[in-house]
């Protein structure tokens, strides 16, 4: 790409330029006429453009987002001179401000560049002809002249008029909006939110951004409500703020904030008293914007979203729940059939397998749970049969594509994510996203088995039971000993506290399980036993490493060398590594940057590309780290890309899964949604299966240190797991039971009278 710096190599002078003190630079200021656009990305405003400077005539490069753009138009920048290893000297603009044409050819270039809509170089032509240097100021005054000159009507000139006012309008809005030292780009999310009123709601209101303007949280809007003078203790900064932070404590996990917690965590957010906050809790509570309810005498505070949600589930497993404890004995012609099923596909249950099928068949909710090598599998494969016996449809699905391909062949059946269960996506032409199965139009069958449910937070479980109707069995299996969920709630572990929703829980490892020291290292560290290591011919691994710097290089010759060699194994296909944390000196960061240097390296022929400090080359492993119901591609989705265009602008990456192999087209624009998956988190990796698991044990926060994330990694491997590390770490993770509990009302809700 022609004069291009790439988007990292932009933020990185931008935040040069305004780092402020002696080492800041000084911005100049050119002024000059756009010749031709290089490359332009519609959805950020990153824009290539060549430059005519004014008086000199001297064609320039400039880099930086513009809001519109068109050639023919001119500008006043404002930027820093820059010299880009590969495209040479050019301009890095931080502010751009149109400037209205006053020659005549500089009107009919503004007029043809096109962003007057149905106004080309012809009407242009006919319209400075006829106007001369009063042609905009005609336009803008006097509309009705336009239709003097030939080709245009009432309509057109009608159209004319307003294109030109709407263009305007973006630069006036734009003048102020970039004057108050707010970017480019979200000036623009700004301006196309609230168009010509734009200036008046910030100047009103504008914390109302956090609200309503996708990407503008409470940082941003309080930053731009600072260079508005808004007074730091103004009622609207504090409701603001204390909404933030309770928003931030779903995004970490928890349901509610007891009221002291929350009014503590805007106190040190907003620099400000707790009496001033506590007041505006309540102005908030009175307005609806947040949920104040008491737990246990204690007065929290929710979302009202989360309020209802936690609310509604705690209602449908109670009823359910009731439902299942009428029925409370086992019908007995159950166990001729089963045994007669066991003998078909010849598997003998044990005792506690035995119950939880005979369970399955009776109770119309049902949580089975266990640890590896306990037999869950085993058990959803006999369900399937009694269920097909009866003639029964049942549906199968997990919370993550990789679970639910696992759970395919298992099973030997269909199963799919929870999302593509429901039918989530856009309903109707210009509709918004919704999940299509809901209480209106329910799954159709008489059962539904749910895997890995101890990866579901509160919202999906919410909209998961509103589309399972009473008729519906519905059958959850779990691990209860796994990491929660990334989302906020812990559906699964609370409705095994309350002890209200019917449940099995398997604990007999048996004897094909029992030769594995995964399985017996699993079990030993849930009780807070130290695992037994490095036994000759076994499958789990310490390999001894004090300094923390030296583990990425350790584990870059175990993944490129030693394994492959030793265990005959494919570096890219059969070996994971998991990390509690990204950004350490063992994080995911550092450590896919060296196994994608060792592993797919730069080579001749092979397509890569520059985004946001990461390299994406043909071949990378990539993870897609948000969800995209467009693509139909989920946070946690793992692929290969496959192909990048020569110009930089889209990849191709490859997924396979249980719908079977996809591959998937990514816009530049789309590209944050990628990352090196290499190296991935202990949390990425819920629900998935690798041959081998490598896993750094890095010193990191005491609340990641635990049990649950030791116990995840390690579950995640078939065949052999390597720790690499000290043993006292490993002592820490065993020994401590767990990192910080999550805030959830749902057992109170559960276990107390409706």
């Amino acid at each position: 790409m022609e004069g291009g710096l790439d988007e990292a190599d932009t933020e990185t002078i931008l935040i040069a330029a305004k780092s402020g003190g002696k080492r800041a630079l000084e911005l100049e200021t050119l002024e000059g006429t756009v010749e031709r656009i290089t490359f332009r990305n519609e959805e950020n405003l990153y824009t290539v453009a060549r430059f005519t400077l004014k008086g000199s005539g001297q064609p320039i490069t400039a880099v930086g987002r513009f809001v519109s753009i068109h050639p023919g138009e001119s500008f006043k920048l404002r930027g820093v001179w820059t010299t880009h290893p590969q495209y040479g000297r050019q301009f890095q603009v931080e502010e751009a401000e149109p400037i209205m044409p006053v020659t005549i050819e500089g009107i009919r270039n503004y007029l043809a560049s096109g962003l007057i809509k149905g106004v080309g170089p012809a009407i242009a032509d006919k319209l400075v002809k006829a106007f001369g240097l009063e042609t905009l100021e005609i336009i803008q005054k006097y509309p009705e002249r336009l239709l003097t000159v030939e080709g245009i009507g009432p309509v057109k000139a009608q159209a004319i008029q307003e294109g030109l006012a709407e263009q305007q309008e973006i630069q006036n809005v734009m003048v102020f909006l970039q004057g108050q030292g707010i970017s480019t780009a979200y000036a623009n999310r700004i301006y196309r939110r609230y168009r010509q009123n734009a200036v008046a709601v910030l100047k009103e209101n504008p914390y109302r951004l956090a609200d309503e303007v996708p990407g503008i949280g409470f940082r941003i809007a309080d930053r731009i409500a600072g260079n508005l003078g808004i007074d730091r203790e103004s009622p609207q900064r504090i409701r603001a703020g204390l909404k933030y932070a309770l928003e931030q404590a779903v995004e970490a996990g928890h349901v509610y904030l007891p009221a002291a917690e929350l009014v503590k965590e805007a106190e040190k957010l907003l620099e400000l008293p707790a009496q001033l906050v506590q007041g505006q809790l309540e102005i908030l509570a009175q307005s609806g914007a947040v949920k104040v309810d008491s737990l246990g005498g204690e007065k929290v505070v929710y979302l009202p979203f989360m309020h209802a949600v936690e609310q509604e589930v705690a209602r449908y497993l109670r009823e359910r729940a009731q439902m299942a404890a009428n029925q409370d004995t086992l019908q007995l012609d159950l166990l001729p059939v089963l045994a007669e099923m066991e003998r078909k596909v010849g598997i003998n249950l044990a005792e506690q397998q035995r119950e939880a099928v005979l369970q399955a068949c009776q109770k119309p909710l049902l949580i089975i749970t266990g640890g590896p090598g306990t037999g869950k599998t085993t058990i959803v494969r006999l369900i399937l049969e009694m269920f097909d016996a009866w003639g029964w449809k049942t549906l199968l699905a997990s919370p993550t594509g990789r679970a639910a391909k696992r759970m395919a062949e298992a099973t030997g059946r269909k199963a799919q994510t929870i999302h593509r269960l429901l039918e989530f996506g856009y309903e109707g032409e210009g509709g918004g996203l919704q999940f299509r199965r809901n209480a209106e139009n329910p799954l159709k069958a008489q059962a539904v088995i749910l895997d890995e449910v101890s990866m579901v937070d509160l919202r999906l479980f919410y909209h998961l039971l509103q589309a399972i109707t009473p008729e519906t069995r519905l059958i959850m299996v779990g691990d209860a000993d796994q990491l929660p969920p990334v989302g906020p709630g812990q559906p699964f572990s609370d409705m095994l506290a309350s002890k209200i929703i019917p449940s099995v829980r398997l604990t007999e490892v048996f004897r094909q399980a029992e030769t594995s020291l995964i399985v017996t290292n699993a079990h030993r560290i849930n009780r807070g036993e130290f695992p037994k290591l490095n036994y000759p011919r076994g499958d789990f691994f310490l390999i001894e490493e004090k300094e923390t710097a030296n583990l990425p290089r350790l584990i870059v010759d175990l993944v490129k060398h030693r394994l492959p060699s030793h265990y005959s194994l494919d570096p890219m296909e059969d070996i994971q590594v998991l990390s509690p944390l990204r950004r350490t000196k063992a994080g995911t960061d550092v450590l896919n940057k060296q196994l994608q240097a060792a592993l797919n390296p730069p080579g001749p022929g092979k397509d890569e590309v520059t985004f946001g400090g990461s390299v994406f080359r043909v071949g990378d492993k990539v993870m897609q780290t948000e969800n995209d119901y467009d693509k139909q591609v989920f946070n946690g989705d793992m692929g290969r890309i496959v192909s990048i265009d020569r110009e930089g602008q889209h990849l191709v990456v490859e997924f396979a899964d249980a719908e079977g192999i996809r591959y998937v087209a990514y816009q530049r624009s789309e590209w944050d949604q990628l990352e090196l998956s290499y190296a991935i988190s202990v949390h990425k990796s819920q629900g998935s299966e690798y041959p081998v698991v490598v896993m750094p044990l890095a010193w990191t926060l005491p609340s990641l240190m635990n049990r649950n994330l030791i116990y995840t990694a390690i579950t995640r491997a078939k065949r052999l797991v390597v720790l690499v590390g000290e043993k006292r770490a490993l002592a820490v993770y065993v020994r401590q039971v767990r990192g910080s509990e999550r805030y959830t009302g749902l057992v109170e809700r559960l276990t107390s009278p409706a």
